[in-house]
């Protein structure tokens, strides 16, 4: 069963002749990792906005063809389920920190659903444990370097269990040897735990090895779908 289906879907965003996504199709099974590439302005941006909901609930154009997760059509989801099935980590993690301490902040998802203290406590040191960030638990976000507080961010992501796990260029703002390091760790979370993840990135060599499908996009259609099962 797929995590996420888009069938032939195209938008030209409201006063726009030119389409943003021209008949993009793309399934993703559930546990596996997609790369999303492509040049700047190929379409990447408005894809990921239609797969969260906001194309065309937030940016208004001419919609057409359908997105689903789990089965469920996102135009008919609402606010509160699409960010209950989906889990969206920016490219400055500064951009969602909220808490001042590290735990609070991976714990604050969980806080203000309403789950008991002791199962809180023990899904945030969990998956801390799992990115290698135990020892920050306690620390102020302010003194974490930017690949610990872009982890910070990712943790307070996976442990809400999203189905679907969307990496928005996670390293664009890390130096190579930090990135390297992140990519690691998330590599590494992304397959014990099965987490089904679609990842923009432009340094794609960092998650090739891992992931088992790419898409490349360029002016708003897909060129090319590498299936690793198929090669």
């Amino acid at each position: 069963m797929n995590v996420l289906e888009v069938k032939n879907l195209s938008f030209a965003y409201r006063g726009e002749k030119k389409k943003a996504l021209d008949n993009v199709s793309l399934n993703l099974p559930f546990g596996k990792v997609m790369i999303l590439a492509g040049p700047s302005g190929c379409g990447k941006t408005t894809l990921l906005r239609a797969i969260t909901g906001l194309v065309p609930k937030i940016y208004e154009g001419d919609y057409q063809g359908e997105v689903f997760i789990d089965g469920k059509n996102v135009v008919s989801m609402s606010q509160k389920d699409l960010a209950l099935n989906m889990g969206y980590v920016f490219q400055n993690p500064e951009n969602q920190l909220v808490s001042y301490i590290v735990e609070r902040e991976v714990a604050f998802g969980l806080e203000n659903l309403g789950y008991e203290k002791n199962y809180i406590i023990s899904k945030t040191e969990s998956i801390l444990k799992d990115l290698g960030i135990y020892d920050l638990k306690n620390k102020p976000l302010r003194t974490l370097s930017d690949g610990q507080k872009q982890l910070v961010a990712i943790a307070g992501i996976i442990v809400m269990e999203p189905k679907l796990l969307i990496l928005d260029e996670p390293t664009s703002t890390l130096d190579p040897a930090t990135a390297k390091k992140v990519a690691s760790m998330v590599n590494g979370i992304i397959r014990k735990r099965m987490i089904s993840a679609i990842i923009v990135e432009h340094r794609i060599d960092l998650f090739t090895d891992f992931a088992d499908y790419m898409a490349v996009m360029n002016e708003g259609k897909i060129l090319h779908l590498w299936d690793r099962l198929c090669c």
